[in-house]
C-alpha cells in the first residue's frame, strides 16, 4: 500500500506560481510512477502531469506544456508540480497519484493505470 498526501494548494491571482507537493509513504517510492491529475467544477477529471522511474520519463498535457514542471525528490519520497502563469482554467482540484507501472508511455495519461491516489488538494486561481 502506498499513501499519498498532497500539500501547497491555495488561492493565486491570475499570472501568480504555486508549488504542489506529494509525499508518498513507503520505502519504494522510486519505482513507482507519479501522476498529477485535475478535476474542475462539473469536468471530469483529466491528466495534467507525470513522472517516470528511472530515467524520469516525463509528460504533459498540452495546455500546461511550459507553465507547468514536474520533479521527484527519491531521497523524500516526494513528487513536486511547480505552476506558474495560472490562469482560471487552472481552478481545480489537483490529485496526486501514484502506479506500479511498465506499459507504453501514453498510458501514463490513463486514470485507471494509477492504483494509488491522494486526497487531493484545491487549487484557485483568482482574475
Amino acid at each position: 500500500q502506498v499513501q499519498l498526501v498532497e500539500s501547497g494548494g491555495g488561492l493565486v491571482q491570475a499570472g501568480g506560481s504555486l508549488r504542489l507537493s506529494c509525499t508518498a509513504s513507503g520505502r519504494t517510492f522510486s519505482i513507482y510512477t507519479m501522476g498529477w491529475f485535475r478535476q474542475a467544477p462539473g469536468k471530469e477529471r483529466e491528466f495534467v502531469a507525470a513522472i517516470r522511474p528511472g530515467t524520469f520519463g516525463i509528460s504533459y498535457t498540452d495546455s500546461v506544456k511550459g507553465r507547468f514542471t514536474i520533479s521527484r525528490d527519491n531521497a523524500k519520497n516526494t513528487v513536486y508540480l511547480e505552476m506558474s502563469s495560472l490562469n482560471s482554467e487552472d481552478t481545480a482540484v489537483y490529485y496526486c497519484a501514484a502506479a506500479l507501472f511498465r506499459g507504453p508511455a501514453q498510458n501514463v495519461r490513463v486514470i485507471s493505470t494509477f492504483e494509488y491516489w491522494g486526497q487531493g488538494t484545491q487549487v484557485t486561481v483568482s482574475s
